[in-house]
């Protein structure tokens, strides 16, 4: 992909784009090379173009790479065997395939966690992978299920989870939406009344703000 930021400079410049273009309300026309003239004569503008290219251009490669190894996460979610669960009396299911190595999430502070969410059957209805970007949350004061709050912050049997730990939850319809769906919109509904739902929780971090909070 070639960027083009012909800042006029006095230098050579190789550009892609074919045509002429306009600048500072004067036209230049353009080649294989575009030679640019300063605007008075002999002044000469700052070379800022190419880097400012060079910079988008090494940016936008990291976005990919960013997008890539979260689809690659998010693959490896879907395709996990489950692991044997623990049951607590509330009704929720458990289990650790990674051990954390971090802290545990503090009870009303901000965390983000990657999640995959399916249905009983397998079926993925929601995921932070596919968004490319953690999910910032607020937790153990009501701001999401209880299933989530419980399996994530630990409590009536559950082990808190730790930043750099991945759980899988199975979370029953009381602890989830209850018997009404949830997540409708104009009549269709995402999650259907008292559905079990399975959740791959990966625990990324502490949310950077709480520390300006």
């Amino acid at each position: 992909m070639a960027l083009s930021f012909s800042l006029c400079s006095g230098t050579t410049v190789h550009n892609r784009f074919p045509s002429c273009m306009k600048l500072n309300g004067k036209s230049y026309k353009v080649s294989d090379k575009v030679l640019c003239s300063a605007r008075n004569g002999n002044e000469k503008k700052p070379l800022v173009g190419i880097g400012i290219g060079i910079v988008a251009a090494w940016v936008m490669g990291l976005t990919a790479l960013d997008a890539d190894a979260t689809r690659i996460e998010y693959y490896a979610t879907v395709g996990e065997p489950m692991c044997e669960l623990n049951y607590v009396k509330s009704g929720l299911g458990y289990c650790d395939y990674v051990e954390g190595f971090g802290d545990e999430a503090p009870l009303g502070e901000l965390i983000d966690i990657h999640y995959t969410a399916r249905f009983a059957d397998g079926i993925v209805f929601d995921s932070s992978y596919k968004r490319a970007r953690p999910l910032t949350m607020r937790i153990g004061v009501g701001k999401v299920i209880r299933g989530l709050d419980q399996g994530i912050l630990g409590g009536e049997g559950v082990p808190p989870m730790r930043i750099g730990g991945k759980r899988k939850l199975t979370i029953p319809p009381l602890l989830a939406y209850g018997p009404e769906p949830a997540g409708c919109f104009s009549g269709d509904c995402n999650i259907p009344g008292n559905a079990t739902l399975l959740y791959d929780i990966k625990f990324v971090g502490l949310y950077s703000g709480n520390r300006s909070q």
